[in-house]
């Protein structure tokens, strides 16, 4: 999948899932501009990619912080072709009424405004050329989703809806929309997922994945590389299992 001379920007490419597509994404020929609220692991990403990536730091559930990262990436690459909506917060496992409206609103801010935030900030420019992809990094939560994290999963509902919808909307202006629903993986978010990090308990989830093991960060990436490349012209307003066999 040639993604040669392409722009994309990766929120969440600091680390995990946000990385190992930005990582293939260079391999593939494209520019990358590397956004996450972690400076310090922004900038390590932009510094081992080389210079074909750009390093931008932004907390996605401000409006002012989005609209700088993306000034910032127009001003350094003149365009952006494709928008990868990756970044994402979840909660550690517990009852759904556990869950304080603090931490509620925090999954809010990034899963759900965030991804509203870059999206909007982004249109009118992929609108004017015509053109562009957008791929929001949903959840197998969206589609089978496991008990105890509740807020988590119908975040990711909401992204696999948003897809849909936009893709119908945007369609005429040959953008396409496709979202990704990985199964649980090796980032640092796994942690999370599991309330605590044990062998056994890392089993489990190993257990529930047909192919018997976690996503690899590389896993996902091939597929995000696929669906943002003209390979995949026709394929909009998806939601693709990346995972194993876990939704069958």
């Amino acid at each position: 999948m040639s993604l040669e001379g392409k722009i994309a920007l990766i929120t969440g490419a600091g680390s995990g899932f946000g990385e190992g597509i930005a990582k293939r994404f260079i391999d593939g020929g494209a520019k990358v501009v590397v956004v996450d609220r972690d400076a310090a692991g922004a900038e390590r990403v932009a510094k081992q990619l080389g210079s074909n990536a750009f390093a931008v730091v932004c907390d996605i559930s401000k409006s002012s912080d989005v609209d700088a990262a993306v000034a910032a990436s127009l001003e350094k690459f003149g365009r952006v072709d494709i928008l990868i909506n990756n970044a994402g917060i979840g909660h550690k496992p517990q009852n759904a009424e556990l869950v304080e409206p603090d931490e509620f609103d925090r999954i809010l801010g990034v899963n759900v405004r965030g991804v509203y935030l870059m999206t909007r900030a982004l249109l009118p420019h992929m609108k004017q050329n015509k053109t562009g992809v957008i791929v929001n990094i949903a959840s197998t939560g969206a589609n089978r989703p496991r008990p105890n994290l509740a807020w988590y999963n119908a975040t990711k509902g909401w992204v696999v809806s948003a897809t849909k919808a936009l893709a119908i909307e945007l369609a005429p202006f040959n953008i396409r929309v496709v979202a990704l629903n990985p199964v649980a993986g090796e980032t640092p978010l796994l942690t999370t997922f599991m309330g605590e990090d044990t062998e056994e308990i890392r089993q489990k989830f190993r257990d529930s994945i047909p192919l018997g093991r976690l996503l690899k960060p590389e896993d996902l990436a091939e597929a995000a590389a696929f669906v943002a490349s003209p390979q995949a012209s026709m394929i909009t307003g998806v939601a693709l299992d990346v995972d194993g066999g876990r939704s069958i």
